[in-house]
């Protein structure tokens, strides 16, 4: 198989770091944002923009609101699916996979590594609830400031998920459309990967 260049490598996780890389030198705006799918109780998708916070030696990680519609969605299938889509680099990569917590002393570092009103408004948000104003908004957070202070311990309702990949694709523009494509994938985390390439 020809899978040399950027394709070329073992782990596929250090590949996606790599690609990362290269993205935060060539892209303009949020290179680590993913759209992350989900699916409701229904089977209806659900996708949405996040920020992917760490590519870890087997897994990918993001956090939000424990209590936000994706975080109840994706509790309740116990998987999940994202696409990175670079258009300076004209590639992206898919993964779909098992999604667990990630609540111990990473997400607390994490935590504290945001900004103050980051962290603030991490207190202040219902995230995806009905909200009658930004007004009503910027009162709780005036409300949470007092109450916290400067330095706010991680909300026990704010966390991350770690996505463990059972298939990841790794695809780069092509000229006439004939676009590279490598699909790493297997059934449980335990098992090695298989590489197929696609036809694009």
């Amino acid at each position: 198989m020809d899978r040399n260049g950027i394709f070329a490598g073992d782990d596929p996780f250090a590949i996606a770091r790599a690609w990362l890389a290269e993205a935060e030198a060539s892209e303009p705006n949020d290179p680590n944002a993913i759209a992350l799918a989900t699916v409701d109780a229904g089977g209806l998708p659900n996708v949405r923009m996040v920020l992917l916070k760490e590519i870890e030696p087997a897994a990918f990680v993001f956090y939000t609101n424990y209590g936000s519609v994706k975080a109840r969605e994706i509790e309740g299938a116990g998987k999940a699916a994202f696409v990175m889509h670079w258009k300076s680099l004209r590639r992206q990569i898919r993964v779909r996979g098992l999604v667990s917590r990630e609540e111990g002393p990473q997400a607390d570092a994490y935590y504290a590594s945001r900004s103050l009103k980051s962290r603030l408004g991490a207190w202040a948000s219902q995230q995806s609830q009905p909200l009658s104003s930004r007004g009503a908004l910027m009162a709780e957070v005036a409300k949470v400031t007092a109450a916290k202070g400067p330095n706010p311990p991680r909300p026990p309702f704010w966390g991350g998920f770690r996505l463990c990949p059972l298939e990841i694709e790794f695809w780069a523009d092509g000229a006439f459309r004939l676009h590279d494509r490598f699909r790493w994938s297997r059934q449980t985390p335990a098992e090695p990967w298989e590489i197929v390439r696609l036809n694009p």
